[in-house]
């Protein structure tokens, strides 16, 4: 296996400057005992003092403009804030299969309900919110928080690293295999700022399969989600990690995740997104095992004035390493999409085999997608392709789907599911499955 790399390989990802334009204070930091995330927590203020909101001037912010953000107007919730809003709906919570939880944890505005099967815990599995990880698990949240994330990669990377109330740890054994599924949701109601964390840590041999969903009704006042991901896959491990956002349309949202895969590691990671007023989302795997394969497929579907904005990176540090992208977006009304994806390969990491592509279905003449593929390739024994295509509904299916009786708009419909099916089909769980076909004839019908 390779020596650990440095996290860093994009010469365009950090943003430095003097100021934040948040009204959160040093006051609103969590406090922590162990002296270890404490650290962690007081670097990430540091970080988030020293650097101002992203401008359109910085290359990954090119094409997403913020000045509309109303930062000014966003606050934490208070603890218990959840009591004063809807629940989450009951289509959220289902079991994933038949009628039962491998594990569900649902996070809300100043709350969190966690429930594990006993037989997952006595595998040595933890699976529970950030606030009880912290407390009753330190050594282990220590030995992935802010280790695969930095804080000082942006001002969003920062501001979750210092104020995250609300998030997940799962932590899977040496050799411990999971056969039912792990879900949480956030469920974001009300005008807050939505800060979240989530650990995942899957030890050497070790599988699992974990389900993760952001939703929040439309409401009419601007709300905020920042959020951190970071995946630690061991030797030999597997990780399926799927990940759904359908934010509310006054939500704006910001992430930085990224997954480091060990030697023969395996890394299946699907995204969903048919949420938010705009999201910007910086997602990456770092291959650094000899071996290491890790796999992402994600949909977008975008309406009215949506703007969704996500930035990919395949980070190939480990010799025979194997990375497969593919993201599948389609545009209505005046929404934008924007995918900048870039595969790297170091210095040595020979054998890399890399692959992304990235196909757009604009629906309307006023949509716009923008993509951007890219290849940063160091050594001289790889094979890496890209590949986007920006398109509109062929009229040749059209034609013979309405000349077999099936009105216009069905017709699109229909073209629209085949044009998604294949990212679908890698969504584990028909449940989940059908909840976003729903979202996506939703929007269909508009």
């Amino acid at each position: 296996m390779t020596d650990k790399p440095k996290v860093v390989v994009s010469k365009t990802r950090r943003t430095r400057s003097s100021k934040g334009d948040f009204n959160f204070t040093q006051a609103d930091v969590p406090i922590l005992k162990d002296s270890t995330l404490a650290s962690y927590r007081t670097q990430a203020w540091e970080a988030f003092k020293s650097q101002s909101l992203p401008k359109t001037s910085e290359e990954p912010w090119r094409r997403t403009d913020l000045r509309k953000l109303p930062v000014e107007s966003f606050s934490l919730p208070a603890e218990d804030a959840y009591k004063d809003f809807p629940p989450a709906p009951d289509d959220l919570l289902k079991p994933l299969i038949a009628d039962q939880h491998g594990g569900q944890i649902v996070l809300m505005p100043g709350g969190v309900e966690v429930d594990l099967d006993e037989s997952i815990t006595k595998q040595g599995v933890i699976f529970t919110d950030l606030k009880t990880a912290q407390e009753k698990h330190p050594e282990i949240v220590a030995r992935i928080m802010g280790e695969i994330v930095k804080p000082e990669e942006g001002k969003f990377a920062a501001l979750a690293s210092a104020f995250a109330q609300n998030g997940v740890l799962l932590y899977v054994p040496k050799g411990v295999q999971v056969e039912q599924p792990l879900h949480s949701v956030y469920w974001g109601p009300g005008a807050f700022a939505h800060v979240s964390h989530l650990l995942v840590l899957v030890e050497e041999g070790a599988s699992v399969t974990y389900v993760h969903e952001s939703a929040s009704p439309s409401e009419n006042e601007a709300s905020m989600h920042v959020g951190v991901v970071e995946l630690m896959v061991g030797k030999s491990a597997n990780l399926k990690f799927v990940e759904l956002q359908s934010w509310g349309s006054h939500v704006w949202n910001f992430s930085h995740e990224r997954a480091r895969i060990e030697r023969d590691g395996q890394l299946d990671w699907i995204f969903g997104a048919v949420g938010s007023h705009l999201t910007k989302n910086f997602t990456e795997i770092d291959l650094v095992g000899e071996g290491s394969n890790g796999r992402m497929s994600g949909f977008y579907f975008t309406d009215g004035n949506q703007h969704l904005d996500h930035d990919t990176q395949q980070n190939h540090f480990g010799r025979n390493t194997t990375s497969d992208l593919l993201f599948k977006g389609a545009l209505k009304g005046k929404s934008r999409s924007v995918w900048q994806g870039m595969i790297y390969v170091a210095p040595g990491a020979q054998k890399t085999d890399g692959y992304q592509a990235n196909r757009n279905l604009i629906l309307d003449e006023r949509a716009r997608a923008d993509s951007i593929p890219g290849l940063e390739i160091l050594a001289d024994d790889v094979r890496c392709t890209h590949g986007a295509t920006i398109g509109k509904l062929e009229e040749e299916p059209l034609f013979y789907l309405k000349s077999r009786g099936i009105p216009l708009d069905e017709a699109e419909r229909l073209l629209v599911e085949g044009f998604f099916d294949p990212i679908m089909q890698r969504i584990p769980f028909e449940g989940v499955r059908e909840r976003f076909q729903a979202a996506i004839l939703a929007k269909m019908v508009k």
